[in-house]
């Protein structure tokens, strides 16, 4: 695979002067072309110690608008860092829509080097790079342009490489007792490398192996294939904006996959789905008539808020995260529910998100992002009022996604939510359902209320005229996204002191199950 990137390629100063002029005038276009633009662009290096990683980003940050370019690199990670799921740190550090992010040490170089030195096993390093590849996936998809740049050396280049650094005075500190290790390591570093580079090199971001022999020869190459990547990135969002011109909110834009790479797709994915249910629903089988009454009620508040605090308080000893999700119909209950389980919980190390539409910044990233942004560190807890779910619930039926993006949502949800659980994030999510009598019931009760007037809107009111639509939605939403590893639980909550305490009790259970593998 190599063998093309060790033929000691030069571009001699004349040449590297022409031709530097012209890229960087290309570079900067196309970057002042991309600051409109809807899709970040993402420029991943990894590669051979010494074949000029810090340099050509260092080159790239001179060529192009810095102020239009973000550079990452990942060391070990911080406390805070570690106290969260893996790719924490590198989804908040995902550029916005209209600029480059560079990455350093990123995702590849934890399971690269633990794979290199046997700490895992083939089979674990396998299942490291398929979670990169839904990762990138996921990105893609949405409209990030990726590009993995490999700088790759030949042994003997390598080594001359490192003698050249040690002989300056001012490069020596560059070259570390670690970089000559993995030297004498090659031979076992080159067929791990190349088993990395075909698990995940994709159509939608593929890796380009360039030479790191020559400074002139690296930087150009470089510089041309990101200005391909740019200028490809540019040609696939001037013809969604040309298909979408006077289609009006809700239609394909960024994130559209009609023309997506197929290796991007989900091919065993879901098949579309239409119109309400013919028959019943996950939720017309629930037991509506379930009740507690008042004495019932303050019991079960009292014994399970003690019990959770416990609980909370053991998990918070082991550095156990939580996340509780709440979706449910307009006045189901939710907030009502989420005050009765925080009451339990020391105010100090939790914290409560209420989703409501996004934030200029947050629409410039992918979906997700904005929740990973809030995710607990070990030991705390975060509790989402409303979440990720919208893709797949008022996204679907609004519009404000296209049947390609919430139809990929399922599988992006489970990726997500499988992130957390694989940190042992204790996770548990709840559908508080009631039946439209109760709603209209409580919707002129907070009509009539000078205090619960505010909670009621016009478009509470037209999404009743959608119940039937929104109930296929959700029974879609558990049917795919209810899984071993992050169950729902569905709440009968026309009785709200019945739904309070099952919620408690659920929330007491999932803790319980996992303090118990301790």
């Amino acid at each position: 695979m190599f063998e093309t990137a060790e033929l000691g390629q030069k571009v001699s100063k004349a040449e590297y002067q022409r031709r530097e002029l012209a890229l960087r005038e290309e570079l900067l276009d196309a970057q002042f072309q991309l600051k409109d633009a809807r899709f970040p662009v993402i420029l991943l290096f990894h590669g051979v110690d010494g074949a000029g990683k810090g340099d050509t980003v260092n080159t790239l940050h001179e060529w192009m608008d810095t102020r239009l370019i973000t550079t990452r690199a990942y060391d070990a990670p911080t406390t805070d860092e570690a106290e969260r799921p893996l790719y924490w740190r590198y989804w908040r550090g995902l550029p916005t829509a209209g600029r480059v992010g560079i990455f350093l040490k990123a995702w590849y170089t934890d399971p690269f080097l633990r794979r290199v030195y046997g700490q895992t096993t083939p089979e674990e390093f396998e299942h490291a790079l398929q979670r990169i590849r839904s990762f990138e996936r996921t990105l893609a998809v949405d409209g990030a342009i990726i590009l993995k740049v490999w700088l790759h050396l030949g042994k003997k280049h390598q080594k001359k490489a490192f003698e050249v650094l040690e002989a300056d005075p001012h490069q020596a500190w560059r070259v570390s007792r670690q970089d000559w290790d993995h030297w004498k390591r090659y031979d076992e570093f080159i067929p791990v490398a190349e088993r990395l580079i075909t698990r995940t090199s994709t159509g939608r971001a593929p890796w380009q192996i360039v030479e790191g022999f020559d400074p002139r020869y690296r930087n150009l190459e470089v510089g041309a294939v990101l200005l391909k990547a740019i200028r490809r990135g540019l040609e696939e969002d001037r013809r969604r904006r040309e298909r979408n011109s006077g289609a009006g909110e809700g239609m394909p834009a960024v994130g559209s996959n009609e023309d997506a790479d197929p290796e991007v797709q989900d091919r065993d994915g879901p098949a579309p789905l239409s119109g309400p249910p013919a028959g019943p629903t996950i939720l017309s089988t629930l037991d509506m008539e379930k009740s507690l009454g008042k004495a019932g009620y303050r019991e079960g508040l009292i014994r399970l808020q003690a019990r959770l605090n416990g609980l909370r308080r053991r998990a918070r000893e082991r550095n156990r995260s939580m996340v509780l999700v709440f979706e449910g119909w307009d006045a189901a209950g939710k907030g009502g529910a989420i005050r009765r389980v925080v009451r339990a919980m020391d105010a100090r190390f939790y914290q409560v998100i209420s989703v409501a539409a996004p934030t200029e910044e947050e629409r410039a990233h992918h979906y997700l992002w904005r929740f990973w942004r809030y995710l607990p560190r070990d030991g705390r807890v975060t509790v989402f009022d409303r979440s990720w779910y919208g893709r797949v619930l008022v996204e679907r039926i609004e519009g404000f996604a296209t049947e390609a993006e919430w139809m990929r949502a399922y599988q992006e949800i489970n990726d997500f939510e499988g992130e957390l659980v694989s940190h042992e994030t204790v996770l548990a999510k709840f559908w508080i359902h009631i039946t439209p009598e109760e709603q209209e019931r409580r919707f002129k009760d907070r009509a009539g209320s000078s205090v619960k007037s505010w909670k009621l809107t016009e478009e509470d009111w037209r999404n009743r005229n959608r119940w039937d639509t929104y109930e296929r939605a959700v029974h879609d939403m558990v049917e795919r996204t209810s899984t071993r590893m992050a169950p729902w639980t569905l709440i009968e909550g026309d009785d709200k002191r019945y739904a309070r305490v099952r919620v408690l009790e659920v929330v007491c259970e999932a803790l319980e199950k996992s303090l118990g593998k301790d």
